[in-house]
């Protein structure tokens, strides 16, 4: 097996602070974040970019961006590297305390989303477009900026004139951009990704505890979700199921279906998160000795994952890498009766992650044979597989970061066998 091993130290240290060892470097991620994004959005030919959607907000800003009524929160970033950043009260006035890497955070008029769309009026939806827009134009005229070209990382048509009337040049680019910065991956925030593992091991541990017959799937992933929590992360994804639920995927996901002795069980840690960065591992249970058909099955899966996660190094491209995923046999599109790979869509294929669960690169026969990109050092993803047994479905994933000379698996929990739960 040809994969990155890691060298001495380089592995998960603490969550905490601390004087005595540099550990996850906050500030460090912060600027090197925000000076990708200056080249990227330079390099896109832009003096400018608003950012309206939240993980490109927070990749900017280290804003954590955990809620609020949609589109009440925006950010402003020059190529020279000035922020401004508008938020609703309470939260701009704690940004203001807490934040100094930030000396420019305005109070937001949200223009878009809910708070138009529940006025109930049209004078007032027109109201907060045209004070949001006069908000965005005063900000490029502070900075300097307001003769050169402006990007917006989303499609918002309405507010994009808006901005033209008043004299702005806005052009396409800017979600390009952003995202490019943001698909390879820094030092600081691939430690983020090492401790991310470490939590949802710590939530499979807890499912191998809670497991046994007669408890809910629910029960189960409730104690899965309480781990995650307890260590830092949050969960705004993910799921378990089990039994005949398992194939194919029940569309409830977790349900308060009882466990019972041979079920195979799976759960999958998508969108566990830690300091923003997003998780996605599968892992497979079974409540007792499996039967060899399910030996079988899961080994199958486990093989064609690590096929794929070998074939990974910089310079290849997603087309290559594709072509080692199961083809239309293993992708079972007859039992499906697909006949072309795009139906199948998430079965069998990686994804980049990061501060949102999908980023690039995207590597599945669906697409990357016929619209390859080029895989690069330092790009974080999930590669992910299943197979049925003829009554249950068997699910793996692991997270890995693109190395020099091949992938370093960054998930840890067992993969080679389906983890027994003894009972």
């Amino acid at each position: 097996m040809s994969l990155y091993e890691p060298t001495y130290m380089e592995g998960t240290l603490g969550t905490m602070a601390v004087d005595w060892e540099e550990r996850i470097n906050m500030a460090r991620m912060r600027d090197e974040r925000k000076a990708r994004a200056q080249h990227h959005i330079a390099e896109a030919g832009l003096g400018s970019v608003l950012l309206l959607d939240d993980p490109n907000i927070r990749y900017v800003t280290g804003l954590a961006m955990l809620g609020g009524s949609g589109a009440d929160h925006y950010s402003f970033l020059t190529a020279g590297g000035d922020v401004v950043h508008w938020d609703t009260a309470d939260h701009a006035s704690n940004e203001r305390a807490n934040c100094p890497w930030l000396p420019d955070i305005r109070y937001a008029a949200p223009g878009l989303g809910n708070v138009p769309r529940a006025s109930g009026s049209p004078s007032a939806r027109e109201f907060l477009l045209d004070t949001m827009a006069d908000l965005i134009v005063a900000a490029a005229h502070d900075y300097d900026v307001h003769r050169d070209p402006v990007g917006i990382d989303s499609t918002q048509p309405a507010l994009a004139r808006k901005l033209s009337e008043r004299g702005l040049d806005v052009r396409e680019g800017a979600a390009d951009a952003l995202h490019t910065a943001r698909q390879t991956k820094t030092k600081d925030e691939i430690e983020c990704f090492r401790v991310l593992s470490a939590i949802c091991e710590a939530g499979f541990m807890a499912i191998k505890k809670a497991a046994e017959p007669g408890m809910l799937e629910q029960e189960v992933w409730g104690a899965a979700v309480e781990a995650v929590l307890r260590r830092g992360g949050t969960v705004e994804g993910g799921y378990l199921t089990s039994g005949p639920n398992t194939w194919p995927k029940h569309q409830a996901n977790t349900t308060d279906r009882m466990l019972r002795p041979g079920d195979i069980m799976y759960a999958d840690f998508y969108s566990a998160t830690f300091q923003g960065y997003r998780s996605c591992v599968y892992r497979t249970f079974s409540i007792g000795k499996p039967e060899q058909r399910s030996v079988d099955a899961y080994k199958r899966a486990r093989d064609w994952m690590y096929d794929v996660i070998e074939a990974i190094r910089p310079g290849v491209t997603t087309g290559e890498v594709a072509m080692h995923f199961p083809d239309r046999e293993g992708e079972r599109m007859d039992w499906y009766g697909a006949k072309d790979y795009w139906e199948m869509t998430t079965n069998q294929w990686a994804h980049g992650l990061g501060l949102q669960l999908y980023e690039r690169p995207l590597i599945w026969r669906g697409i990357s044979v016929d619209h390859p990109i080029e895989i690069q050092e330092g790009m974080v993803m999930a590669v992910e597989t299943q197979e049925p047994d003829g009554d249950s479905g068997m699910r793996v994933e692991e997270m890995i970061v693109v190395r020099e000379n091949g992938a370093e698996v960054l998930t840890r929990w067992p993969a080679d066998e389906i983890t027994v739960i003894d009972f």
